[in-house]
């Protein structure tokens, strides 16, 4: 079976997808967005029986991945249940990885430390990238995940860029004609925001 190719500037974006994580997912995207990278994620994946297939392949065609495990209380719908999908992916990507080392590398963060130690104990000795709960916190910690890069977009960059894309966040829902941002279209539009706004900022 011929392995997928490998895009190194493309990172598996792993997040909880609701109204809550609004501020983080647009941190997210902004800040690896700013870093030269391009997020990717399960968003763009149709669903049907073969999804657990396609977000493994996903995973290898990136160089990266992050998995944002903050999210471990259980929700109010019922019956209430925790959420089990971000451990699953980040256990497809480290297994990926084991397998693969020159062909992928993961990172973990959580908003609250030594939790995700506790939350996934066998992660014991892996540095957990702390961002708080806010949008800075995620900057701060994408610019250190990725501090190897020629990119070396600031925080305080990054948030300029962020608070640019709040800014026009009512027209791109507009133009999508969805109020719900974890689509596929509102991803790619996002990006491709984002992208605008890094290009327009670096000309200046």
């Amino acid at each position: 079976m011929t392995r997928p190719r490998v895009e190194p500037n493309s990172v598996f974006l792993n997040i909880p997808y609701d109204k809550k994580f609004q501020p983080l997912y647009l941190a997210y995207i902004v800040g690896l967005t700013e870093l030269g990278l391009t997020p990717k994620a399960t968003l763009a994946i149709p669903g049907g029986v073969a999804r657990l297939d396609r977000i493994f392949s996903l995973i290898q065609q990136c160089g990266y991945s992050v998995h944002d495990l903050s999210r471990v209380e259980l929700d109010r719908t019922p019956p209430p249940t925790p959420r089990f999908n971000m451990p699953v992916e980040l256990g497809l990507a480290i297994a990926w990885a084991k397998l693969n080392p020159n062909r992928h590398t993961w990172f973990v963060c959580e908003s609250v430390n030594r939790r995700g130690q506790k939350s996934v104990s066998d992660l014991n000795g892996t540095d957990f990238n702390i961002h708080d709960g806010t949008p800075e916190g995620v900057m701060r910690e994408l610019a250190n995940a990725f501090v190897r890069r020629v990119d070396r977009a600031t925080v305080p960059q990054m948030m300029r860029s962020y608070m640019k894309i709040k800014r026009v966040l009512p027209k791109i829902k507009s133009n999508a004609g969805s109020e719900n941002v974890f689509t596929a279209r509102m991803f790619s539009e996002l990006i491709t925001t984002a992208a605008a706004i890094r290009n327009k900022e670096k000309l200046l």
